[in-house]
């Protein structure tokens, strides 16, 4: 019996030493030549196969589904079902494990996860996948710097300040405690006032203005290294009872640490964020905040947060962070008199890593904008491009004038592009779809795409050239090989290839549907409450819409890190055996969905 079967692969990395055990006793090696069929359509198989080396292609009919390599798993649902629905054929000589019947029977009914993942659809596959993901998020966080958590500004007065004063410095930085220093002492000493004493300040009955901040200042400070870690700087604070320590590398005070802003940290680091966000009174402290939406994003994913919560997050902070730059940037007349919205994946609330610009800026019917719209719009597209957002190439962006108009004309454009539908028409009509608003009167932009489904009838043809591009990658026959290293580039580009597909063609079944949601997920479940999509293909259009989400910001991350530009490819030779089996699923699902939407919209007549 083989001693070197891989337990490190999926299913099997779930077993049990037991059940590993079990595997051992009951396994043996085939070898098929080049050519020959493994498993016949029909067949009763009596073993699972995991292939050592070589491929196997799976056929219904003349159609290739799939091919598998070396560790990967076939055909457990065959083995569960007692006939196997496809053949299976040898491209090149296979050398396999055989797994006898009997023995994948025990496995399953011993361990349900192992089952699972073995013979289940994508959807039970990645629940199953979920509940055994171990969640070391809070441990991760707590064994981060202090420095990478959010200190805030350190404001500091003289001891002889009355109080008065203070509080309105409370006001002014939104602060709740200063930092004293007495230069009466021998040496200077430094100390800490916070709201707390304010409280004690008031109870005394003497008016702030007549105290010091000095006499209610308690000047044994408890402080951290911005080095340190963030469990350590909060097991100070529990230590001695306070609230906050202050974060010094020998006399220099980088600021003060707030327990509240710990917790925050350990629960989620998007609250940070919002409150730097919020706080920001220059691009500058915008663009500091825009860096630590991608760390965020990168400690979440590392940490197994779900990529829908990820984005979800993502949605709202880059929304935060795009109304308060041009809040900064635009007059407040402009602000109240026009909407400023986003589009593409970040209009979807889909956009994980920082992507191209593409927004839009609706203006009041019968408001003038000022002489300087131009210039203003153009600091706007160039301080996201400093936050790490670079211009979109076909200038969708407010710096373009047509993507700055009326609520009417805004109106005419979109109509406009429906009744003519050029190629470049039908994809900004696709972008404009995605459109959600970060600033300013929403209801704007509501006119426009209110006028765009009062047009949006059941015309047959503008919706089939709409949805034609579906397929504007080409054919995707022979992704297989890629996904296993046997083309040219052992690069999937996922967007192309999945992403975009399922994307558009949801865009499009719900242009056809005349509704109103934006998100992928959102039409998908609107979709099935309509009856339009069945129950199960809407699940599985989901789940592989968040799995290749994931995946595509796993390379992303790992080109980051590299200092390489992203490029949305995946290098398959680099997947486990586990997701290289999942992201078979995912392209067959989006398969199936082509399918429907040539059938939906008749699209081999075109």
């Amino acid at each position: 019996m083989p001693n070197a079967f891989n337990f490190s692969t999926s299913p099997f990395d779930c077993l049990t030493l037991q059940e590993q055990r079990l595997v051992r006793d009951s396994v043996d090696v085939a070898y098929y030549p080049e050519g020959q069929t493994i498993l016949e359509v029909g067949a009763a198989p009596t073993h699972l196969f995991v292939i050592i080396k070589g491929y196997v292609t799976q056929y219904e009919g003349d159609e290739v589904v799939t091919t598998y390599g070396p560790e990967d798993t076939f055909d457990g649902r065959g083995l569960v079902a007692g006939k196997t629905s496809s053949r299976f054929v040898a491209v090149e000589e296979v050398v396999a494990y055989q797994l006898a019947r009997q023995t994948v029977t025990d496995l399953i009914a011993d361990n349900a996860t192992f089952g699972a993942l073995l013979f289940s659809d994508l959807s039970q596959k990645l629940s199953a996948l979920s509940q055994r993901q171990s969640q070391h998020e809070l441990q991760s966080l707590t064994l981060s710097r202090v420095d990478e958590a959010f200190v805030r500004p350190a404001q500091t007065v003289d001891a002889d300040t009355d109080l008065l004063t203070v509080v309105r410095l409370f006001q002014e930085h939104r602060t709740s405690n200063v930092l004293v220093r007495d230069t009466l002492s021998e040496p200077v000493r430094l100390g800490i006032f916070t709201a707390t004493a304010l409280q004690r300040a008031i109870l005394l009955g003497v008016p702030l203005a007549q105290q010091k901040v000095g006499d209610l200042t308690r000047y044994a400070l408890i402080t951290v290294r911005p080095s340190d870690q963030v469990g350590d700087a909060l097991a100070m604070m529990l230590k001695h009872r306070v609230h906050r320590v202050v974060v010094a590398e020998g006399e220099r005070i980088h600021g003060v640490l707030e327990a509240l802003d710990v917790f925050s940290f350990l629960s989620n680091h998007s609250h940070l964020i919002t409150v730097q966000v919020e706080a920001a009174d220059t691009l500058d402290a915008l663009a500091q905040a825009a860096i630590l939406i991608t760390r965020m994003v990168t400690s979440l994913f590392r940490s197994g947060t779900r990529v829908s919560l990820i984005a979800r997050l993502v949605q709202d902070l880059n929304a935060r962070l795009f109304e308060r730059a041009w809040q900064l940037i635009a007059p407040p007349d402009l602000v109240a008199n026009s909407c400023l919205f986003v589009m593409g994946s970040e209009g979807r609330g889909e956009q994980l890593l920082k992507t191209d610009q593409d927004n839009g800026l609706v203006l009041r019917d019968g408001y003038t904008p000022p002489d300087n719209l131009d210039a203003i719009c153009q600091a706007f597209s160039a301080a996201l491009g400093t936050f790490g957002y670079p211009e979109c190439p076909g200038r969708i962006m407010v710096s373009n004038p047509m993507w700055r108009k009326s609520a009417t004309e805004f109106a005419q454009m979109v109509q406009q592009w429906l009744l003519m539908p050029d190629p470049d028409s039908l994809m900004n009509l696709a972008i404009f779809l995605d459109a959600h608003a970060v600033c300013g009167d929403a209801s704007l932009l509501a006119q426009a795409r209110q006028a765009l489904m009062r047009l949006a009838t059941d015309n047959d043809a503008m919706l089939a050239r709409f949805a034609s591009a579906i397929d504007a990658f080409g054919n995707s026959q022979g992704w297989w090989n890629r996904l296993l290293g046997l083309g040219e580039s052992t690069g999937l580009h996922i967007k192309k290839e999945g992403l975009f597909p399922l994307v558009h063609g949801v865009r499009s079944m719900a242009l056809a549907e005349h509704l109103s949601e934006t998100s992928t997920a959102a039409r998908v479940d609107a979709l099935v409450a309509r009856g339009v999509l069945s129950l199960e293909l809407g699940a599985d259009l989901t789940q592989s819409l968040q799995f290749l989400m994931g995946l595509k910001l796993k390379a992303g991350l790992t080109e980051l890190e590299t200092q390489r530009p992203v490029s949305g490819a995946v290098e398959v030779t680099k997947l486990s055996s586990l997701e290289r089996d999942l992201l078979k699923d995912a392209l067959g699902v989006v398969k199936q969905f082509k399918a429907l939407m040539h059938y939906r919209f008749k699209l081999d007549a075109l």
